[in-house]
């Protein structure tokens, strides 16, 4: 019999030993080196492996004496085709730099093809050895090799409040997966912003150097937004001191993207949009601090570095260049593409004039009768508020401008210059009518002023306010809930006048990387892009039950993703599609936290669900509420309740839907097919931590759906 001491120790080494068999690497080898209790202080982020090719790959470790944080922390990398590290290819000294927040990344070359690799590093103190988890990783297959790749795919692991049951879920089913691709959303960059983000007091992010973040919000409302160098490695840490994260990074390796949080929520190039256009919000230090805490936390090979250990500064003082592509044998192409560095603004400011007119009549004249015919109403009638006789009515729009303007945070000087600036030229009297109005009610009768009049004489012309755009610093109608047919015409105009500038959503080097490497002779070609291709559309024109004229009609959901760019987009998809490739391409998205499976202009596209992060359901919901639509309007039935038959309904092509599951998706390719298997978990159980639990309960509330890809076509199973 055991005593209690004894008993505890034996217990506690059983579930140790069990932990490690669960992700199949054993902490334990004949050297006798195996972490000991004390380890995690070392390593407190654990292992991690990325960008497998046929014959190398990125190890990661982040290693710190808590006795000595200033300064550098010696180590050594074993690396060994055996578990037990028996015949090493790999034994040598490296360095974790303080410089580098104690984070290393070593490109490790000259490796077997499709051969799993074991490694650790080792760290010496006072005569004792601590040593890392045992981490697992595995070389691409050679160039030619006619083998199936496996891999899976996810996106979207917001920490706060929630849980990471789907990197559980992955761990026990153990699939032999090659890599596992995350399509962005690594990390996000605010500490608890309500807009989005829910808190249950035990998952939280707390930054060490709050002083140098930004505030947001006010009262109990506010939360922080990354800024330093410090706050954004702050939120790798935390992210990483998971151990469901630290166990898969362990057992796979890993090929990350980017997306907008790694840096700022809806981000393009070095420019946040926390403020709806009321500030310039360029901000290329807070990008480069964002970058570079990326690059020390994230296993890639940056611009294909030598062997050994990867210079981050190296890598900082280069331009930024995270597109890149892997071959995986004979049967697949991975193309990682960046969506967010070079891409332009949203085609609709935020602080966009809803009055402003972007389509005169000259140019509608100059399109097909049936659009001309399409805005020939009164809604579209315009005025040019600088004619001498409109004079009355001027100084009444500056007015109710700078109201609006000083009500959303804009000092009054602000205000009134951006006021001046702002209500000139071509404005739509559907607008304009409207603030007359508002501003009348204010108004003694003696001083009112009358509406403009329109007759059959006034032209006609499309404003932001006709693709829904109603207010000043708003989202709606520039970011989301776009309305469709009209942005469509808007965005093909720009696109032409712009050359294309307008949309170039990839950069011009990229779209030639894109456009050559998409051509490759491997059977498939998977596209990895950070937005989903899947065209969400919420076609409500005949939905008579929604009392809202204005909310009858089809709108975008999100024109942050691909739908924002509607011309860029077919013009890849018609590019694909003209070099007979639509059959061999397949384009993978996260970002928009829902899953689809859809055929986009011939072309299949998959988009996975968050891991942990809001479903869209949950969000859209959030602000129907915050708008004043609860469960019983008609259009909360549609855009959420019915959120996958509305959306269906409106894209053709769309096979597949679920707006509430969490989740990831797992692909295999082989020479005739693709197999894509959907886990999803209900977004009721993302607060739950399943680690506490049976693991029965956790896989009984998965599921999985199955999709075959081919011959351009995706068909369930």
């Amino acid at each position: 019999m055991f005593d209690k001491f004894k008993r505890r120790s034996f217990l506690q080494a059983v579930v140790a030993v069990a932990a490690s068999t669960a992700v199949g690497c054993s902490d334990e080898d004949e050297s006798g080196v195996g972490p000991s209790d004390e380890s995690a202080k070392y390593f407190p982020q654990s292992v991690a492996s990325g960008d497998p090719r046929a014959d190398s790959v990125v190890l990661w470790v982040r290693a710190v004496d808590p006795e000595s944080p200033g300064a550098n922390t010696a180590l050594r990398l074993e690396v060994s085709p055996n578990e037990d590290f028996s015949g090493a290819v790999v034994n040598t000294q490296v360095t974790a730099l303080a410089a580098n927040d104690h984070s290393l990344k070593v490109k490790v070359t000259r490796l077997a093809p499709r051969t799993t690799y074991y490694y650790r590093f080792t760290f010496e103190k006072g005569g004792q050895k601590f040593s890392t988890a045992t981490g697992r990783t595995r070389t691409a297959p050679a160039a030619g090799d006619d083998v199936p790749v496996k891999f899976a795919f996810a996106s979207c692991q917001d920490y706060i409040g929630r849980y990471f049951n789907a990197w559980q879920r992955l761990l026990q089913i153990n699939e032999d997966l090659d890599f596992v691709v995350f399509l962005g959303d690594y990390i996000y960059e605010t500490t608890g912003d309500a807009s989005f983000q829910s808190a249950n007091g035990q998952r939280s992010v707390v930054f060490s150097q709050p002083e140098q973040a930004m505030r947001m919000g006010v009262g109990l409302t506010g939360f922080y937004a990354a800024n330093s160098l410090s706050n954004y490695r702050d939120l790798y840490k935390n992210l990483r001191s998971d151990k469901l994260i630290q166990q898969v990074h362990e057992r796979y390796p890993f090929i990350v993207m980017w997306d907008d949080h790694e840096f700022s929520d809806d981000c393009w190039g070095p420019n946040a949009t926390y403020t709806d256009g009321r500030a310039n919000e360029q901000q290329v230090d807070r990008r480069r601090n964002a970058e570079q805490a990326f690059f020390e936390y994230i296993p890639l090979d940056q611009t294909n570095a030598p062997e050994g250990a990867i210079d981050i500064n190296a890598v900082m003082g280069q331009p930024t260049k995270v597109y890149r592509d892997f071959d995986f044998g004979k049967h697949l192409k991975l193309m990682v593409a960046d969506y967010r560095t070079h891409r332009p603004d949203h085609i609709i400011p935020e602080d966009a004039y809803p009055g402003t007119v972007v389509i005169d009549a000259a140019t509608l004249a100059s399109l097909p009768a049936p659009v001309q015919a399409a805005f020939a109403g009164e809604t579209f009638a315009y005025v040019n508020i600088d004619a001498a006789p409109l004079a009355p009515y001027k100084p009444a729009l500056i007015g109710a401008y700078v109201n609006e303007a000083v009500r959303a945070g804009l000092t009054q000087e602000q205000a009134g210059a951006k006021a001046t600036a702002t209500i000139t030229g071509n404005l739509s009297l559907f607008y304009v009518n409207q603030v007359i109005a508002a501003v009348n009610r204010t108004l003694p009768a003696a001083q009112q002023i009358p509406a403009i009049a329109i007759t059959e004489a006034t032209p006609r012309g499309v404003a932001y306010v006709h693709m829904g755009k109603s207010a000043l610093f708003n989202i709606q109608g520039s970011r989301y809930i776009v309305v469709k047919p009209v942005f469509d015409l808007y965005a093909g105009l720009k696109y032409r006048a712009t050359q294309g500038a307008s949309e170039n959503a990839l950069g011009t080097e990229q779209q030639a990387w894109f456009q050559n490497t998409v051509k490759a002779a491997n059977t498939w070609k998977v596209v990895v892009s950070s937005v989903s291709l899947t065209s969400m559309v919420f076609n409500l024109a005949d939905k008579t039950d929604i009392p809202e004229a204005n909310l009858r009609q089809a709108f975008y959901f999100s024109v942050d993703q691909w739908d924002g760019f509607p011309t860029k987009k077919q013009e890849l998809l018609k590019y694909i599609r003209d070099n007979q490739l639509a059959q061999s391409t397949i384009f993978i998205s996260g970002d928009i936290h829902a899953s689809f499976a859809s055929v986009e202009s011939g072309v299949p596209a998959l988009t996975a669900p968050a891991i942990s992060s809001g479903s869209i359901k949950e969000l859209a919901g959030l602000a129907l509420l915050g708008a004043g639509y609860g469960q019983g309007a008609a259009v909360h039935r549609y855009i959420v309740q019915e959120l996958e038959k509305t959306m269906q309904a409106a894209n053709p092509g769309l096979k597949f839907a679920d707006g509430d599951g969490h989740g990831f998706v797992v692909m295999e390719v082989k020479a005739d097919e693709a197999i894509a298997s959907f886990h999803l978990i209900p977004s009721t159980e993302i607060t739950k931590d399943y680690t506490l639990r049976p693991s029965t309960e956790l896989a009984a509330r998965f599921s999985n759906t199955r999709f075959s890809i081919k011959g351009g076509a995706i068909t369930a199973l």
